[in-house]
């Protein structure tokens, strides 16, 4: 699994998402070995007005931003695969929204597998029964 959920800034768009998704989804499991038949995001939209970075907002900056928060069990991944997986995706998004403002953050989270799961059971359950 993971579970990954993506706050773009602007309007919502459907191409745009859909792009950004299968993106994402490739890094996951290339950098991060995630099964692809476990990995989940979601998109939310905030508009540009409602998006401030340092004291403005992004449509008085006239820049978009994102912020994505995948959530992984604790202890499968590497400090170095974790960075790899933040540059690429930063990187990869950039590509894909116009005028991208740096201040936008990936977010690794390092869930305990007791305290984390899908289908009603924890990832240490997966893990003890596997």
């Amino acid at each position: 699994m993971p579970h990954i959920a993506i706050q773009l800034s602007g309007p919502r768009n459907t191409e745009r998402q859909q792009k950004i998704s299968q993106a994402i989804a490739q890094l996951t499991q290339d950098i991060l070995g995630k099964r692809p038949e476990v990995i989940a995001i979601t998109f939310s939209q905030v508009a540009a007005q409602d998006w401030w970075i340092a004291g403005q907002t992004l449509e008085e900056l006239g820049q978009s931003a994102f912020q994505l928060d995948i959530s992984i069990t604790d202890e499968t991944n590497t400090k170095a695969e974790k960075a790899r997986y933040l540059q690429a995706v930063y990187d990869t998004i950039a590509g894909l929204m116009p005028h991208l403002h740096p201040v936008s953050y990936v977010h690794v989270i390092d869930a305990r597998a007791a305290a984390y799961g899908y289908g009603g059971k924890t990832q240490e359950y997966r893990y003890h029964h596997s």
